[in-house]
């Protein structure tokens, strides 16, 4: 099935070439041992390119989630590590979860993430992925993953879905023939070939799109990296800044009361503006707040409170989700999205770019005098 979605021979020119090096971590997954099928023996890559490819019932004593986190060693390699290596790192990196159904892309010394990863993907799809040259039907994303596809879609004039989270809303969309190409902030991204998320197939676009941006390229003096990529993307649609605050266990009581504050304080911008405006004078508007909904185009099926959400005019947004409101506790997840379009600034550091929205998504809510936490359990 990949071969016909794939140009394998292009690929295949990629991986044979000197200048190119790649890695890919299963974490003791399943997707280990298509990995070796796939990459090793159809793609020619080298043994030495797989981590961690031997599926084991305990993943290695390791947890299997490929993210910057977890997946230490790929991260490592790939000179993103606290200390950075002096050894060159490859130019592309991957990693897959348990079950291979998720996935993280790396450069060299660079993290793409998945919000910019699937809306990389979308854009370069119909000149680098055979299986989309006749166009794409439709393109889709959790709610609360980052806008970066909505304004590839735009742009390229494509039908856009924005779904609460949970895969089965992506699946009605492709059942119906609306929908090509979905993902997630989670680091699942899929395409309608299986109606699913596909960690080896993001991997496989990726390496298409730069087979694609390289093919002209590979006896020449520089390749066109992954980073060179995104940032050419940044260039093209904007950037947006995003991470997301998991404050864990927090009293369920209190989850509750923060989010019925929330949905209170949306009645009324002005006071909703005059909270932002007493917290960062440099944030800019919000010019609408709602509960998020959706209503299914294919089965007509309405799902309610799907998460808080603060629209801002420069295209920016918070959004506030609850999960789990039993006895031991419940988790807020708060998601900060700054965009930038002046490409003079796409470069900034993320943190730098961030803090002033975090800083009103925090005074904005009151999250410290409803739940007492000073700081989030996990950042990502």
């Amino acid at each position: 099935m990949f071969r016909s979605i794939f140009d394998f021979e292009l690929i295949r020119k990629l991986l044979s070439s000197s200048k190119f090096t790649f890695c890919y971590d299963a974490l003791h997954g399943v997707a280990g041992a298509y990995a070796h099928r796939i990459f090793v023996e159809e793609l020619g890559a080298q043994e030495s390119s797989l981590l961690n490819c031997v599926p084991k019932e305990d993943f290695g004593g390791g947890h299997p989630d490929p993210n910057l986190t977890y997946a230490k060693e790929l991260v490592a390699r790939m000179g993103l590590g606290k200390s950075d290596s002096a050894v060159d790192p490859p130019e592309f990196g991957a990693a897959a979860d348990g079950d291979a159904d998720r996935n993280m892309i790396l450069g060299k010394r660079f993290f793409v993430t998945p919000s910019d990863s699937v809306a990389i993907i979308a854009a370069n799809a119909v000149n680098a992925i055979p299986y989309f040259s006749s166009g794409l039907k439709g393109v889709a994303r959790s709610m609360p993953t980052s806008a970066a596809i909505d304004v590839v879609a735009k742009n390229l004039n494509l039908k856009f879905f924005e779904v609460p989270t949970g895969w089965k809303f992506f699946g009605n969309l492709m059942d119906a023939g609306l929908c090509s190409i979905c993902g997630e902030e989670s680091f699942g991204t899929g395409s309608d070939h299986i109606r699913e998320k596909d960690g080896i197939w993001a991997v496989l676009a990726w390496l298409s799109i730069l087979a694609f941006k390289n093919k002209e390229n590979l006896n020449g003096d520089k390749l066109v990296t992954v980073e060179d990529i995104v940032r050419q993307h940044w260039a093209i649609y904007g950037r947006h800044y995003y991470t997301r605050y998991d404050y864990e266990n927090v009293d369920a009581g209190a989850a509750k009361d923060l989010m019925a504050y929330l949905v209170k304080l949306q009645s009324s911008l002005d006071e909703i503006n005059s909270s932002v405006k007493g917290a960062r004078s440099d944030v800019s508007n919000v010019i609408n707040a709602d509960e998020f909904e959706y209503k299914d185009p294919v089965d007509g099926s309405v799902s309610k409170h799907q998460g808080i959400r603060f629209l801002f005019e420069d295209g920016s947004r918070l959004v506030f989700r609850l999960s789990g409101t039993g006895s031991e506790g419940a988790t807020i997840r708060l998601y900060i999205e700054q965009y930038e379009k002046d490409s003079s600034k796409t470069g900034r550091d993320s943190q730098e770019a961030l803090a002033p929205l975090v800083e009103v998504a925090l005074k904005l809510s009151k999250m410290l005098e409803f739940t007492g936490r000073s700081a989030p359990t996990v950042i990502t």
